[in-house]
């Protein structure tokens, strides 16, 4: 009831500085707020960052978000606050974290490190190959989602191989 109150006199304009959590990563919307502090910046992740600095700027006035961090950082911390501070496109600190973090499983739940091994590709940098990738393959799957057909043998034979367990490749999306 309180965090409540509190949201909505600063809401209104009748508080002029908020104290939060994380709480206000998403789903708030106060188009005069137009500072943000972010204290132990380095312990955050890129995405979580980004979401934080959204809160501010969404109004006609010149918004800043502030990110104070320790004074020694490991390598990856200087790599991520030197992103936010480089950029505000989303697509490229999207690009930043998967180079950072590794796209994790892509068929299960780990989110991040290098539980899928690619061989020849690089996410991070070979996108759009990827993407004519992705796409020769959705054909070859509509036309044959089970790989039973004799020019799909070698790819079907692969992948198992590579994965080393049986499912429907036309259910990967």
């Amino acid at each position: 009831r309180d965090k409540e109150i509190s949201m909505n006199l600063f809401r209104r304009g009748q508080a002029q500085i908020m104290v939060a959590t994380t709480v206000i990563e998403v789903g708030l919307d106060i188009p005069n707020a137009s500072v943000m502090v972010i204290e132990s910046a380095e312990r955050f992740g890129l995405s979580q960052l980004h979401q934080l600095r959204g809160r501010v700027g969404r109004g006609a006035d010149q918004s800043y978000c502030i990110l104070m961090a320790s004074y020694k950082l490991s390598a990856d911390a200087t790599e991520r606050i030197n992103t936010m501070v480089a950029t505000n496109d989303g697509f490229e600190i999207a690009e930043t974290d998967l180079r950072m973090r590794g796209p994790g499983d892509l068929e299960g739940t780990q989110q991040s490190g290098m539980a899928f091994d690619l061989k020849i590709a690089d996410l991070a940098r070979d996108g759009q190959l990827l993407s004519l990738a992705r796409s020769y393959a959705d054909e070859i799957l509509v036309d044959d989602p089970d790989l039973q057909r004799t020019e799909n043998k070698v790819l079907r034979v692969n992948l198992g191989r590579l994965f080393g367990k049986k499912f429907s490749w036309s259910e990967i999306s």
